[in-house]
């Protein structure tokens, strides 16, 4: 399963209402992050068993960048409810299809540079799933105080490489991400995750009560065609929670595989920046043309034949998508959403 709704406004203005971040390819191969997304797990799962989960309006878009998925396997959200109810109807449908199904629940937005090594852990993981009742996370090991990421704190170790969760930490501050780090406890939450359709069902039931109920009421529905009109009749009464709150955090059998495939959620202009190539002075060009002097540390994305002449500019994002220039210390980038939020309030949707 492949989450592909988000709207990425921490990407704005490059990132769009109409064109969200998973559809831009940021990195000049040809590629977008969804279709990097889909090309690694290919060799994985079998391509008749890939679904793709989307808000109704990026249909277009996800047929045209993955032209193999058959409309019977993209999902379309009537409504934005964030990732538990997505991933409840993902289960009841797979669960419909196959009852014994186990599957892999994984961003379209995220970077992953080590594709051999991912793929070596989610067969481990998925091994692990389908012989346990075990709902499993994959942890990345934090390389410095990062506040924009959940974190994990790890038990006992059940098996190599695979252990028991304590708790969940969702975006600390700097000085408790500090200790987080020092500590050694605990680990990323990547927001990819294994199980078997049967046992998130389960959990959901006993987790989240409300949001499971809905999708039980369209008992033979899914994989059928009526599967859509039961969707967008209730879908939108589901409430909007992360399946961390609804679930992770509640459940008693959560697991964390301790995984290292150069992993970034490409959350932010900064995690694109540390992800990007740099030239002599650290400056990142997104396919774009720049002239800079006494300048460093900054990134530029800039749509068009538009020539950019920066001069004494140090750690800035520089982002120009048409009718939307941002200039931002990547120190303030958190404030992009605040920003966001405002330019709706004055302008309405016009700049979104």
């Amino acid at each position: 399963m492949i989450m592909c709704g988000g709207i990425g406004s921490r990407f704005w203005p490059y990132s769009r209402t109409n064109r969200p971040k998973q559809f831009i390819d940021f990195f000049g191969t040809g590629r977008s992050i969804l279709q990097m997304s889909y090309d690694r797990i290919l060799p994985i799962v079998p391509r008749e068993n890939i679904i793709v989960v989307t808000n109704a309006q990026y249909a277009p878009l996800v047929k045209e960048q993955l032209p193999d998925i058959d409309d019977s396997r993209i999902l379309l959200e009537p409504a934005r409810r964030n990732t538990a109810p997505c991933i409840a109807w993902a289960a009841h449908h797979v669960a419909a299809l196959d009852p014994e199904a186990s599957m892999i629940v994984t961003p379209s937005d995220h970077l992953i540079t080590r594709e051999k090594e991912f793929e070596t852990s989610i067969l481990k993981g998925f091994e692990f799933v389908e012989r346990t009742d075990a709902l499993l996370t994959l942890g990345i090991k934090p390389s410095r105080p990062e506040t924009g990421y959940g974190y994990i704190q790890i038990g006992r170790e059940v098996e190599p490489g695979i252990l028991k969760v304590k708790t969940f930490t969702e975006k600390p501050n700097l000085e408790l991400a500090q200790v987080f780090v020092d500590s050694g406890e605990f680990f990323w939450n990547s927001g990819i995750f294994l199980w078997k359709a049967s046992v998130i069902k389960k959990a959901l039931a006993e987790h989240a009560q409300d949001i499971y109920s809905i999708f039980e009421q369209g008992g033979d529905v899914y994989g059928t065609p009526g599967e859509m009109d039961f969707i967008k009749a209730n879908f939108p009464g589901c409430m909007g929670i992360s399946i961390d709150f609804a679930v992770m955090e509640k459940a008693s059998n959560v697991y964390v595989e301790c995984v290292d495939f150069g992993w970034s959620d490409l959350g932010t202009w900064s995690a694109l920046y540390d992800n990007s190539p740099r030239n002599r002075d650290g400056n990142v060009t997104q396919n774009c043309r720049v002239i800079a002097y006494n300048s460093k540390g900054n990134i530029f994305a800039v749509d068009g034949e538009k020539l950019v002449v920066v001069e004494g500019l140090q750690d800035y994002i520089i982002a120009d998508a048409g009718d939307v220039l941002l200039i931002c210390p990547k120190s303030e980038e958190q404030r992009i959403k605040l920003m966001v939020n405002d330019a709706k309030e004055k302008y309405g949707d016009k700049y979104l």
